[in-house]
């Protein structure tokens, strides 16, 4: 197993960024692994296989940063369309990462979630998820959220569907609807939306991830493939971000 975590360089800050000014929440489309293969001559398995290094390299630096929260846009609800055999090889990928780098995550204290609804997942994934997520419960050094057969207008009618359930059986009043209650019932609950979202490939596009959550998250964009993300590209990121003047509508 790769020691995903322990550095000589673990306590240096990074004087390039202004580590007062971390975002608490930082969620990445990890988009690119079938054009990283197919420019190697590659079947886009190896692609995949190849971005799962790219997590291990940017969930320890996010980490060492001080990021909070990172989520990851691992396979959407529309994801299934794609051939049977890179569905397959996707879900083996999963169950591989969640069985080599649980107990290190755990060590290192990373809590494991899962966004969307996993109930499609194979039997063995979604044991394995579970697994994951009651083993690492009480860590809090930093939040790896995966999102798994997630797709945000999903999570959003889902929500809708459990309010209306809760308002017939008269456990909330419809003028009790408000901002504040919705995020109670989507799958970030407890989680902060996100300060800054990055798509690495050269796509820019949401490609419904986190609808209702990026009302004001900072976006930022690359044309490096994700296999080729770097722990430069996220601080990168990270500088750019610090660099915007995040208003939230008012006027400062």
């Amino acid at each position: 197993m790769l020691d995903i975590f322990k550095s000589k360089k673990e306590e240096k800050q990074d004087f390039s960024l202004d580590m007062n000014n971390i975002p608490n929440h930082i969620a990445i489309i990890m988009d690119g692994n079938g054009r990283w293969a197919k420019k190697r001559n590659l079947p886009r398995s190896m692609g995949h296989k190849a971005g799962v290094e790219t997590i291990r390299r940017i969930l320890k630096e996010a980490k060492r940063l001080g990021v909070k929260n990172l989520t990851l846009y691992a396979f959407s609800t529309e994801n299934w369309a794609r051939p049977k055999e890179e569905v397959g090889a996707l879900m083996k990928l999963l169950l591989a990462y969640l069985k080599s780098e649980v107990k290190e995550c755990n060590q290192n204290g990373v809590k494991m979630n899962v966004f969307g609804n996993v109930d499609r997942l194979p039997k063995e994934c979604q044991d394995a998820l579970n697994g994951a997520m009651e083993t690492t419960k009480n860590n809090t050094n930093i939040n790896l959220n995966l999102a798994l057969n997630y797709g945000g207008r999903d999570e959003i009618v889902r929500a809708m569907q459990l309010i209306s359930s809760d308002v017939k059986e008269n456990k909330i009043k419809i003028e009790d609807i408000n901002d504040n209650l919705v995020e109670k019932y989507l799958y970030t609950k407890g989680i902060p939306d996100p300060d800054l979202i990055i798509r690495p490939s050269g796509e820019q596009r949401l490609s419904n991830f986190l609808l209702w959550q990026c009302a004001y998250s900072e976006f930022w964009y690359s044309d490096i493939n994700w296999p080729e993300f770097k722990e430069e590209d996220l601080r990168k990121a990270i500088a750019d971000y610090q660099n915007r003047d995040r208003r939230f509508g008012k006027v400062k």
